[in-house]
């Protein structure tokens, strides 16, 4: 009843159903004229006619107000909307028919009659509708173009890629005027699609012809609607985009992004550095990581940073019972509610603002909360910072990871899951071997016979666009048009994005039983100088013209390279082939006494002055740990980059 009062109320809803009423009582004299093959129905031996009229017209308006035919806009008709009209009709054709059976046993009401009407209703509601739709698309919007040409030069655009994507674009610009484009042809490389057309755009060829086509038309913007394109094959269009340097480059995102209510006009961007890193999209085993995680509690450290934040993001996906966010800063824990809300609003969450050397609060927090999972993120990661700075790294990454997985000890927590690096590989700075000794730990509490934890560590290389990492510095360098800052020529570095690595640190924590540390599939390593030239062309600007790259020097601790597994590891396959396992190594008998001592030394310290002392007691815990000063950096083994495959094929 609420539904009909609505509908009465919206005069282009009443309209529609005005229109609709009328439709079903034409049916019902058509139906009759057809099958008699006359228009004097005085002349039609049907005792009760008027009867009949006026109950199956009731039943058509019935079951046209309750079947959703008001839902959706005529100006947007679809086939589903096709589909309603076609179940609508025919269950109003058979509702009349049932009530006319059983009310006077059909009586002289010939049989064909039905099948008539349901044809007549199906074309009559549905012919509107489309009638409606096509005026409004071809001559409304051609009004409201000549207005808008008026107003604003229509720019010429060129899509690339004739799949479902580039056809939705094609459509979209053309029933929406207001955004003065105009797609003048498509390009792509599936051959046996030349010449075709998409919504009476035609496919002009091959992607590689863009050079030509861009000229010959006078395009001013290019479209890439190729959402499953690879990294090696985005970079392929850029580059030839770049021979049409007035020309706007857009970029539809992974079909990921797609799951977006926006438009794809609305979801359009620049191409950036990530998109050129030619990584595989990543396929989880949702099956064991929904058992892991559904209808659980979950606890993540260092829930505001670039990793927590986004393991925050992915867990939700699952349907956690409830998610505890914990961190030290209070700034991220606000921007990162904010970002929750806005996506994740019926996940239960708790935000909780505490440091993870803080071991009375945080027992607390599992007292409260009883955590069944736990994810330790927090930690301090910036080299240099920490070369500075060696008790801070200690207090954090050592004795908070100590304090976390003890807590997930007493407290019988399902899993505990440390995010390592590959800086803890053969460690060169404080930073590394400090989450080095946090894997031990993790590996120690594992082998107690008490512990019913199962302690799993993740290890993996660097994240695109994670704070303090150097892809936002580069972008600041550009936007000031100051040189970018490169350490040195020959520096490689393992990247991935942090949505892929989010969703691998889940996988590799489903896969774990305990005491393992699982190494991430981080691809080829890519060197750092490419990744600044290819910042600096995405941006539009020339390298060597407009900016210049400087080499400043390695820093305290930095190695040319990094590794995922030292000399004296071994891994093994997972079942996913993204995931590794190294396999454990022996802890030093004194470990515990030794990290006491560490601990002892590192809160009597401050920016360095005791930093002999912590090397050498790190040296003891990890004896592969060859601490780098400011002056011995230039004596580091550099590895030969002949043969070093570049994602970004830079020449």
């Amino acid at each position: 009843m609420t539904y009909f009062f609505r509908t009465l109320r919206n005069y282009r809803l009443l309209t529609a159903f005005l229109f609709d009423v009328l439709v079903a009582a034409t049916s019902f004299f058509m139906a009759l004229a057809i099958r008699y093959d006359t228009f004097n129905f005085s002349q039609i031996a049907i005792k009760n006619l008027e009867i009949y009229f006026v109950i199956y017209t009731l039943v058509c308006i019935s079951c046209f107000l309750f079947s959703g035919l008001y839902q959706g806009l005529w100006r947007f008709s679809s086939v589903l909307d096709l589909i309603k009209v076609i179940k609508s009709s025919f269950i109003a054709v058979i509702s009349a028919l049932v009530i006319f059976f059983y009310t006077y046993r059909l009586g002289d009401i010939p049989r064909s009659l039905f099948p008539i009407q349901f044809l007549l209703l199906v074309f009559g509601l549905g012919g509107g509708r489309f009638i409606y739709r096509f005026w409004k698309d071809y001559y409304q919007a051609q009004d409201e173009g000549m207005q808008n040409t008026m107003a604003a030069e229509v720019k010429k655009i060129i899509i690339l890629g004739a799949g479902e994507a580039g056809a939705r674009i094609c459509r979209e610009i053309q029933h929406n005027k207001k955004l003065n484009l105009k797609v003048v042809g498509i390009l792509d490389d599936n051959v046996t699609k030349k010449n075709s057309q998409v919504y009476n755009v035609k496919i002009f060829g091959p992607i590689s012809e863009i050079a030509h086509w861009v000229q010959k038309t006078e395009a001013s913007k290019i479209i890439m609607a190729i959402p499953s394109a690879s990294g090696k094959n985005i970079k392929r269009i850029t580059d030839l985009c770049a021979e049409c340097p007035e020309v706007e480059l857009k970029i539809l995102p992974k079909m990921d992004h797609l799951l977006d209510s926006r438009s794809e006009m609305a979801l359009l961007r620049n191409v950036r550095i990530e998109d050129l890193l030619g990584r595989e999209s990543v396929v989880l085993d949702t099956g064991i990581v929904r058992e892991m995680i559904t209808s659980k509690t979950i606890l993540v450290t260092g829930a505001g940073g670039s990793i927590g934040s986004e393991l925050c993001m992915q867990i939700s996906k699952f349907k956690p019972a409830k998610i505890i966010f914990l961190d030290s800063s209070e700034f991220n824990l606000y921007e990162l509610e904010e970002k929750f809300k806005a996506i994740y609003s019926t996940v239960d969450y708790q935000l909780v603002l505490c440091d993870v050397k803080d071991s009375q609060k945080a027992e607390l927090v599992f007292k409260f909360f009883l955590p069944e999972i736990v994810f330790h993120a927090a930690a301090y990661k910036h080299v240099p910072m920490m070369e500075l700075n060696p008790n801070c790294a200690i207090e954090t990454n050592i004795v908070g990871t100590r304090n976390m997985a003890l807590l997930a000890q007493k407290h019988n927590v399902q899993k505990f899951v440390l995010i390592s690096t590959d800086k803890a590989v053969n460690p060169t700075n404080i930073m590394g071997a400090s989450k080095r000794v946090a894997e031990m730990i993790c590996s120690f509490i594992a082998e107690e016979e008490i512990n019913q934890t199962q302690f799993i560590s993740v290890r993996f290389g660097n994240v695109l666009g994670s704070s303090g990492s150097v892809i936002p510095l580069f972008k600041k360098q550009i936007d000031s048009r100051e040189d970018l800052t490169v350490t040195h020529p020959e520096v490689v570095r393992y990247f991935m994005s942090i949505p892929e690595a989010s969703q691998l640190v889940l996988q590799a924590a489903s896969l774990g039983l305990g005491n393992e540390v699982f190494v991430l599939n981080m691809g080829n390593p890519i060197k750092i100088v490419d990744l600044a030239r290819e910042m600096i062309r995405l941006a539009g600007l020339e390298f060597g013209k407009d900016i210049n790259i400087k080499f400043t020097g390695l820093r305290p601790g930095e190695k040319l390279f990094e590794e995922l597994f030292s000399d004296k590891e071994n891994y093994e396959n997972t079942v996913h082939e993204k995931v590794r396992k190294a396999k454990n190594r022996a802890i030093p008998q004194d470990f515990i006494k030794i990290i006491d001592e560490l601990i002892y030394h590192s809160k009597i310290s401050v920016s360095g002055n005791n930093l002999e002392k912590i090397v050498k007691l790190l040296k003891e815990i990890v004896p592969e740990f060859e601490h780098y000063t400011l002056n011995e950096k230039d004596q580091i083994n550099v590895r030969p980059s002949d043969g070093l495959i570049s994602n970004l094929n830079y020449q």
